[in-house]
């Protein structure tokens, strides 16, 4: 699975047009592997496509499971892309070459979401140019973060950020873990105003932020927060996602791998034979799901520079997901390995 050994981050028109399908069937013959069975009861789901296109990858693209921004009502598929580390490649043709099957794959599969910041070296220039060549740039949902401060500073960097992303407007800016947030915050109501930006949110990558987050919740109009959780990391099921749920606040999730630390834990582990009744067929779909299943997570954004984990990650987004007591299990037997 993705950026199993990445060190912890400072930090996650419809998909089913012909051309684009073909598009990865030409060039993805490794998504031929890919299987899950779906069955998925009370999940959104996204409009049909030409089912011939799509017969050998076993996925439905009409029970591709999205979920509703609670401000607007728009939907947005449940995985998405992060890109710390992993999109910072320069000019380098090879990796380049390699993203653009990961951003091809992502699309094809369903997922918008690509979450940048102007922290993560030449991400934010490399997601722009490679949508660009691809054309996708009406069919992904940009995020990226200000990450400095003061006023002038921060617009500053923003415009480089819309502008590096080609991003206008840019679908959703962040406060990257909270630096000088209530500033930002100003100027992200101005510029929503102005439809330079769709969305506003905050962001952490700790739990010592959490009532940092909490306090921002309660006391400002956010589209969206983004903070760390996963089938490890638990704390944020206590307060924060209900408090997220309870206010209408689209919540993404960043370090649904915990730095890599699950799949050290579950390396040469078989997954147990009842994961079928949740369509898992990996671990990092097990991990994904898990979180996937409470009700106040929109989005996960793994990372990853690699194509085949793309197309693991994003059969986590088809499927069952697990309920409450489905979620309990699965803890349970990852703590019994």
């Amino acid at each position: 699975m993705n950026n199993k050994n990445m060190k912890t981050p400072n930090q996650p028109p419809q998909h089913t047009r012909r051309k684009a399908l073909q598009l990865v069937l030409g060039s993805s013959a490794a998504l031929l592997t890919f299987g899950c069975g779906i069955s998925s009861a009370d999940q959104s789901k996204t409009t049909n496509v030409q089912s011939s296109a799509l017969d050998n990858l076993n996925i439905d693209p009409g029970q591709l499971i999205q979920r509703v921004i609670p401000s607007s009502g728009e939907k947005l598929p449940i995985v998405g892309l992060g890109t710390w580390q992993t999109f910072d490649v320069g000019s380098n043709s090879g990796a380049r070459k390699r993203l653009m099957e990961v951003l091809t794959i992502l699309q094809k599969m369903g997922g918008k979401m690509i979450d940048s910041s102007p922290m993560y070296g030449s991400s934010e220039t490399v997601v722009g140019d490679l949508c660009q060549q691809l054309g996708l740039r009406k069919e992904i949902f940009m995020a990226t973060k200000v990450w400095t401060s003061g006023k002038q500073a921060g617009k500053r960097q923003m415009e480089q950020s819309i502008q590096r992303m080609q991003a206008k407007p840019m679908d959703l800016m962040q406060v990257h873990n909270l630096v000088d947030v209530d500033t930002h915050l100003k100027t992200f109501r101005a510029w929503k105003e102005q439809g330079k930006i769709r969305y506003i949110g905050v962001t952490h990558y700790t739990t010592g932020a959490y009532p940092g987050l909490m306090r921002l919740i309660k006391n400002e109009s956010l589209d969206f927060v983004q903070f760390n959780y996963n089938i490890k990391v638990r704390e944020a099921e206590k307060r924060l996602l209900p408090l997220a749920k309870e206010k209408g606040v689209a919540v993404i999730i960043n370090r649904p791998y915990a730095g890599g630390s699950l799949f050290r834990a579950t390396r040469g582990k078989q997954l147990p034979e009842w994961a079928k009744e949740y369509d898992i067929n990996s671990w990092g779909q097990y991990f994904l799901k898990y979180m996937l299943g409470h009700p106040a997570v929109n989005c996960v954004i793994p990372g990853t520079s690699k194509p085949k984990h793309m197309r693991d990650n994003m059969g986590a987004a088809y499927g069952k997901l697990p309920d409450e007591k489905g979620r309990q299990k699965m803890v349970s037997y990852l703590e019994s390995l």
